[in-house]
Formats: C-alpha cells, sequence, structure tokens
C-alpha cells in the first residue's frame, strides 16, 4: 500500500510518498481501505512537532478518514467487511489501509458520500462539543463565530443555527460573508487582516458590537486566535462564554480584568481529549449531527480535492489560511 510520511521535522513539503506493507488487524481492530481523508490544522502542526502529541515517525498525518471495512480483528463482531465507516485516528489516515480501534469506528449512512464522511467528524465533532457540551449554547441566544468559512467555522454556523441561534460570521472577505450567509449565518462581518494596533484593535471589537447587538455576544467561537482575540472578548454579553478552539493566528495575550467587567468565562475546547475520555458522549454527538445531515439542517461544505499524492499541497492549502470549507484528500 501507499503512504503518505513525514519522515523528518518539517512543512507539508518534507511528506514522501511511499510504499509500504498492507496492515493487520490485531485483536479489536479493524482494517480500513481509506476512500478520503480530512485536512485539518492539527496537520499542519504534527508534521512541525507543535501539537500535543508527537508520534514516533515515520508516521503519515491525517486524523480523520472515511473507507470500507476489509477485514477485523478478533473479538470484532459489530462490524463486518464491506461496512462503510468514519474513523478518528489522531494520525496515519493518509494511506491507502488503515488499522484502528474497531470500537470507535461510526458507521456512514448509504447515501452520505465518502468526501463528506471524511470531513465531517472533527469539524462538525469539535463544534457541536463546542457550542453543546462546554458553551451550553440555547435559542434566541447570539453566538459570533470568527473565521467562519473555514470547516469548523461552517459547523459551528450550521449547528448555531440548528439549536437556535441568532449567527454573526466574523471572516475575511466579501466572498467568505458569503459562503457563511448561505450556509445560515444572520449577519456577516468582513474584518481587515492583522495584526492590529490599538486603534485597529478597537475599531475591530466596534466592528463586533455593532454586528452582536446592544447585549453582546452570548457564546463566542474563536478558531483564529491572535490580534484578533481581545476585540471578540470586548463584544462578549454579560455572563458570556468564549470558547478557545486554535490558534493559526497565534496565541493571544488576554487582559483579564475584562473577564471580570462582563463576568464571562473563558473555556478551552479539547475535542480530541474529550473524545478520548468520553467516547459515549462523543459518539451520541455524532448520532445526533448525523440525524442532523440527514434532515438538511447541516450541509457540509467540501470546497477542495487533493490526490494522496497532493497531500502535502492540500496540507500547505490549510495553512495558507486561504481555504474556505473543507480540504479532502481522495485515495484510490
Amino acid at each position: 500500500m501507499k503512504a503518505l510520511l513525514s519522515r523528518a521535522v518539517g512543512g507539508p513539503e518534507t511528506l514522501v510518498l511511499e510504499e509500504l506493507p498492507d496492515p493487520t488487524p490485531g485483536r479489536g481492530e479493524a482494517l480500513i481501505e481509506v476512500k478520503a481523508v480530512g485536512v485539518n490544522f492539527p496537520d499542519v502542526l504534527i508534521i512541525e512537532d507543535k501539537y500535543q502529541f508527537k508520534p514516533e515517525r515515520p508516521f503519515a498525518p491525517g486524523g480523520e478518514a472515511s473507507g470500507v471495512i476489509a477485514a477485523v480483528g478478533e473479538g470484532v463482531t459489530h462490524l463486518k467487511p464491506g461496512d462503510r465507516v468514519l474513523a478518528m485516528t489522531g494520525w496515519g489516515a493518509m494511506a491507502e489501509k488503515i488499522v484502528t480501534d474497531a470500537a470507535k469506528l461510526v458507521p456512514v449512512p448509504a447515501d452520505m458520500p465518502f468526501d463528506v464522511a471524511a470531513g465531517f467528524v472533527m469539524t462538525y465533532g469539535t463544534s457541536m462539543h463546542a457550542l453543546k457540551d462546554r458553551a451550553k449554547l440555547k435559542a434566541g441566544e447570539t453566538l459570533l463565530v470568527l473565521g467562519a468559512a473555514g470547516g469548523v467555522g461552517l459547523a459551528a454556523i450550521e449547528i448555531g443555527k440548528a439549536i437556535g441561534a441568532r449567527v454573526v460570521a466574523a471572516v475575511s472577505s466579501d466572498a467568505k460573508a458569503e459562503m457563511a450567509r448561505a450556509h445560515g449565518a444572520d449577519v456577516a462581518v468582513v474584518y481587515p487582516q492583522g495584526p492590529f494596533d490599538k486603534d485597529g484593535s478597537k475599531a475591530l471589537a466596534a466592528q463586533f458590537k455593532e454586528a452582536c447587538g446592544p447585549n453582546g455576544a452570548d457564546v463566542i467561537y474563536d478558531p483564529v486566535g491572535g490580534g484578533y482575540a481581545e476585540p471578540a472578548l470586548r463584544a462578549i454579553a454579560w455572563e458570556g462564554r468564549y470558547l478557545v478552539v486554535g490558534f493559526p493566528a497565534g496565541i493571544p495575550s488576554i487582559p483579564l480584568n475584562l473577564t471580570l467587567l462582563k463576568s464571562c468565562q473563558i473555556v478551552g475546547v479539547f475535542w480530541g481529549a474529550f473524545a478520548t475520555r468520553d467516547p459515549k458522549a462523543n459518539q451520541q454527538n455524532l448520532v445526533e449531527l448525523l440525524g442532523w445531515w440527514k434532515s438538511g439542517a447541516i450541509k457540509p461544505e467540501i470546497s477542495e480535492h487533493y490526490p494522496l499524492e497532493k497531500g502535502g499541497e492540500a496540507i500547505a492549502r490549510l495553512a495558507s489560511r486561504q481555504a474556505m470549507g473543507k480540504v479532502v484528500v481522495t485515495v484510490g
């Protein structure tokens, strides 16, 4: 089989396509013929040794995949060859075949395309955990989503609308604003590119406040970080919840007096650890999300496809912060 491997610390250009022996499933495991792999920001970090987890090299990036069961190991009775599944792997998915824990696999509906399935788990799982479990977003509340045209941003918009919130989407271009509105955003704010000086930061905070309304944002979903974080926090409502999701723009420094003045919460969101620590709750979230997909309440946006041999280009595209929707690597 072929796999795209990280053999040395570095950017996407360091990845190499190699031929490896086919893996064999052990007890409690399943062998999957991979059809598609979702590309996520952790893929950018993990090959540079900047992620929370540092797997032993060589390894393939790719934290989520869709495919077909090719074989199952001893003790696996709930799956059989031919079943369509989603796999949450952490890393290793950019390969033609992978072995993973069968207990963590999620059945894929027969009418869900493999590319949609591959881009579903991490973005929608993260946003669902953030908004439902961590923020406890309620119908009628105002949700401000930063980076709203990216994979997790669009997922947050759709989940927010499914819950019944008013959604304000913050994006960096008119094209991204149009996409955010197409996925249900009530209001779209086009913010300037950072970094920001003091006046620029104040102006951005004023933009967010105007869009969110006089009471501010009850929940802020921030997968961007950097200089956008403090202006967004200044637009939070009394007793609002600020969700820390990611930092492609850098890790921000937040003046904690703002949390006192608004009596608000800064809440960390680490979906991967949640899925490992409470797999039952994560499975329940995914079942609810798949129900929303079947009803049409959520519509994943797969914007770009790359073949396996160009998986490095897919990761580089995501790292550029220019991609809209979900970037997927197709296999086979």
